[in-house]
């Protein structure tokens, strides 16, 4: 198995980081209830879910949404509601391009929802949450595909991203496109991965910035 990790700092919420995990090359084979509750999806998992799936499926409509959050930056600063500022590295430039990008990709079959993935993706979070941890690895070295792994076989390709800092799941999934500081748009490239086909997606509480969503896409994922 070859592996390349990236960590860069993206789209900031004051001081928000979204981590990317780019995809592996696999075996050959083809409110926040999460933490308690990792069978079913919370109000917030399900929307992030089908937010992602909305811009898989229609990237070109997608686009209006990036559009009307365009309307908010002053400078290189976003004005939200509420006097929060989101400070950003390129500002609406970064918007522009991915706009472009929207509007130039295919659509996408939809992500199905992996309960073993999830549960993966739910580790992490009840892990790093309470202690304010950020990054993709377990406090024991455990790496994205060693937490899944724990409830079945994942197939072919595996990615992870980290949201920490918002609790909006369009926000999270803007981001994540924007990819505001990332050079080579990793987040984007995993949620807009042909070879992804599922994914789990687990969000709570962060002691330093409020919540956290992990979302890990795989090829494929035979459940245990």
């Amino acid at each position: 198995m070859r592996l390349n990790e990236k960590t860069l700092p993206a789209f900031v919420f004051i001081i928000l980081y979204i981590l990317t995990f780019p995809a592996a090359v696999a075996h050959g084979t083809d409110t926040l209830k999460s933490v308690d509750a990792p069978g079913d999806l919370s109000t917030l998992e399900q929307q992030v879910l089908s937010e992602l799936n909305l811009a898989r499926t229609h990237p070109r409509q997608y686009a209006s949404h990036l559009l009307e959050l365009r309307k908010h930056f002053k400078d290189r600063n976003l004005h939200r509601s509420g006097n929060v500022i989101i400070e950003t590295r390129e500002g609406v430039s970064a918007v522009d391009e991915a706009v472009r990008f929207l509007r130039s990709a295919k659509p996408l079959s939809p992500l199905k929802r992996s309960e073993g993935m999830s549960r993966g993706a739910g580790d992490h979070v009840r892990e790093q949450g309470p202690a304010g941890m950020t990054g993709h690895d377990s406090a024991d070295g455990k790496k994205p595909w060693d937490r899944v792994s724990r409830y079945g076989k994942w197939q072919r390709t595996i990615g992870e991203n980290i949201s920490y800092g918002s609790d909006d799941a369009g926000m999270v999934v803007m981001g994540l496109i924007i990819d505001d500081g990332v050079p080579d748009r990793g987040h984007r490239k995993n949620i807009f991965n042909p070879e992804f086909r599922v994914a789990g997606v687990a969000c709570g509480p962060h002691a330093i910035y409020g919540t956290m969503c992990v979302m890990i896409f795989a090829g494929g994922f035979l459940e245990n």
